[in-house]
């Protein structure tokens, strides 16, 4: 429980960060508006994921013996990193062939999302 804690934290911590990096640096890149907004999709997104890896702490410490929350933890993590990570690293380094991870990172949300979905009829159980 104690890691989807921190690591929504962290992500949490991380997200506030850069969105003011990208607030106060982006700004003056040409092209910034553009860079901006795809700095503030990354930011969003890893925002509310971290705020999702909180609950997802939660939730297995209710349900410790529901496997699949942890699962649904680990998706919504490499979420995070695939789609938010593709996006900074696209905007700070121009690295466009980095855009094939940014769709794979959000298929990474969905699939945590699902499965945490699914979990949730398994929660009777216990």
């Amino acid at each position: 429980m104690k890691i989807f804690v921190v690591l929504g934290s962290v992500n949490a911590l991380m997200s506030v960060v850069l969105g003011a990096y990208g607030a106060h640096v982006l700004a003056d890149k040409s092209g910034a508006a553009q860079l901006l907004a795809t700095w503030h999709k990354a930011t969003t997104y890893q925002m509310y994921h971290a705020m999702a890896l909180i609950l997802i702490a939660l939730l297995v410490k209710l349900w410790p013996q529901v496997r699949s929350i942890r699962t649904a933890g680990l998706l919504l993590l490499l979420g995070i990193i695939l789609f938010s990570g593709s996006l900074y690293v696209m905007v700070i380094s121009g690295w466009q062939w980095l855009r094939f991870a940014t769709p794979v990172g959000g298929c990474s949300f969905i699939a945590g999302w699902a499965l945490l979905t699914f979990s949730v009829r398994k929660f009777d159980r216990y």
